[in-house]
């Protein structure tokens, strides 16, 4: 179940991300991220705020970690992605991304001892090379053409801040049940956006009208948002940040499917071969944790 999730987590964010693409120049990334947000928050404040009230006493004698994880996963990730794809190439940003697995164990192995094994950066890299061939499209000379700017700086910061929060996980209270959990974070996410949202729009809000727009920051606050960060927080909770962190690689897996869908591209070859390479990368290390877990060791039999 929590490897269905995970990859449900990062179809959602690819669906997040094209449509964060089509609406860019139409809206500011504050205001954008404050709106999905701030929807988000409100879809759920019926069964949160019950529930927020009976775990009061957790949220209060762990506020300041509950606080940061708020900060990192709500306020900063998407709002420095929006940023950032105002200024880079949409290739770009899904090449920097990918590598959050990477930074996920390096900060890992950094901060906190964690030793990953040699599957482990075995499927990393796999499922790596499997990106750079979608994304490059097989073309060696697209990799080497890459111009990089002051948005892949932002999207460089969103990398670090989505590392971050998920590295934190482990900090969250065992006794806090996912959902409250969740939306404390949008809480804090949003009260920090709301100021930093009034000054980009110069002290009044407005947004476009038409319900294009409107219906794609629904999709924002429901599957990118509530869906997404639910399913995502447990498959951490259940596999681990490393393995569960893998899984961005599919991003940009089903970036191109819909764009292939919806703009009527073609499949090539490089796709075939870039999906292969994906979840050959995943087979590898989710075998790797899954071994881990039995204490490095293997069956009598063998």
């Amino acid at each position: 179940m929590p490897y269905l999730l995970l990859i449900l987590t990062t179809l959602f964010w690819a669906g997040n991300f094209v449509l964060a693409r089509a609406i860019h120049l139409e809206m500011q990334p504050v205001t954008l991220a404050f709106l999905r947000w701030g929807i988000a928050l409100l879809l759920i404040l019926p069964w949160w705020l019950p529930r927020a009230w009976r775990q009061r006493d957790i949220l209060r004698d762990n506020l300041p970690i509950l606080c940061l994880q708020g900060v990192l996963g709500v306020a900063c990730f998407n709002t420095l992605v929006y940023f950032g794809v105002q200024y880079t190439q949409a290739s770009n940003a899904m090449l920097m991304q990918s590598a959050v697995p990477v930074m996920i164990l390096l900060l890992g192995a950094l901060f906190f001892g964690e030793r990953a094994s040699m599957r482990q950066w075995l499927g990393v890299g796999l499922s790596l090379a499997g990106v750079l061939v979608l994304v490059s499209r097989g073309e060696l000379g697209t990799l080497t053409g890459f111009a990089f700017n002051q948005g892949d700086l932002w999207i460089f910061l969103a990398m670090l801040s989505w590392s971050s929060y998920t590295l934190s996980l482990r900090w969250r209270p065992k006794a806090l049940d996912g959902l409250t959990f969740f939306g404390f974070s949008v809480l804090v996410g949003v009260v920090v956006l709301l100021p930093v949202m009034l000054w980009e729009q110069g002290g009044e809000f407005s947004v476009p009208g038409g319900e294009p727009f409107w219906l794609t920051v629904l999709y924002m606050s429901v599957f990118a948002s509530i869906l997404a960060f639910l399913f995502w927080n447990l498959g951490v909770e259940r596999l681990g940040a490393p393995t569960a962190g893998l899984f961005i690689h599919l991003m940009p897996m089903f970036g191109l499917l819909l764009a292939t869908v919806f703009l009527g591209e073609r499949l090539g070859l490089y796709h075939l071969v870039g999906v292969v390479l994906i979840f050959t990368g995943l087979y590898i290390a989710i075998l790797a944790q899954a071994l881990r877990r039995l204490g490095r060791t293997t069956p009598e039999e063998t």
